[in-house]
């Protein structure tokens, strides 16, 4: 009889735990992207994603790696969705769909400021990695491309840069994307457009406007 009430019991708390589990929500915990805290609450499939630069940092196109001379912005803004956001670890996919930058000026010799920069062939796809690392594509066939409007001594020049990919990585301390010294060249504009540009940004936090502006954290 004890073996029966035993059995009985053993089997209604089977059943307890598995009606339990149909019944609450997937955890989230397991999710590369959350809000909330590490291994808060999931980032849904189609929630917008939005940072600005991080506090105190300027958005720069210079025309070497470790140089100053160039194109520096004070504001830059991103926007993105996400288009899957799988079990941690492993990689979320987000499309990139506007980055725009503002207060920008020019320490090139003959131009007098900057008109604007625009960036074109939108949408990017960004993957963002457990890891730590951000990968950010175009559509096949097409190219990151990048112009700059500046008005020089000679009237206004249009300066094309593109790149084939850009590489950055994520910070778990201040939730941020960054991008550092990312090659571009020149495929269209004057002399006074320099050759070759290299990319640096810091876009802190990164937030879920969906989610009403939760922070964003990578697991």
């Amino acid at each position: 009889m004890r073996t029966r009430t035993r059995s009985a019991l053993a089997l209604a708390a089977a059943v307890a735990g598995l009606t339990v589990a149909a019944v609450t929500p997937a955890s989230a915990a397991g999710t590369v992207l959350t809000v909330n805290g590490l291994g808060g609450d999931a980032v849904a499939v189609g929630d917008v994603l939005s940072a600005s630069l991080a506090t105190g940092t300027t958005s720069n196109l210079f025309s070497s790696p470790t140089g100053t001379s160039g194109v520096k912005c004070g504001a830059s803004t991103f926007t993105a969705s996400v288009t899957d956001n799988p079990a941690a670890p492993g990689s979320a996919t987000e499309k990139v769909t506007g980055q725009t930058f503002g207060n920008c000026t020019s320490n090139v010799l003959g131009v007098l400021g900057v008109s604007g920069v625009t960036v074109n062939n939108l949408p990017y796809t960004t993957v963002v990695g457990s890891d730590g690392s951000v990968e950010v594509t175009p559509a096949p066939g097409s190219t990151i491309q990048t112009t700059v409007v500046l008005r020089t001594l000679l009237g206004t020049i249009n300066c094309v840069y593109q790149a084939p990919s850009l590489t950055g990585t994520t910070g778990a301390a201040d939730n941020s994307i960054n991008f550092t010294a990312q090659p571009f060249t020149r495929t269209s504009g004057s002399n006074l457009c320099f050759a070759k540009g290299y990319f640096t940004a810091k876009y802190a936090p990164v937030t879920d406007v969906t989610q009403g502006g939760a922070t964003v954290f990578v697991n």
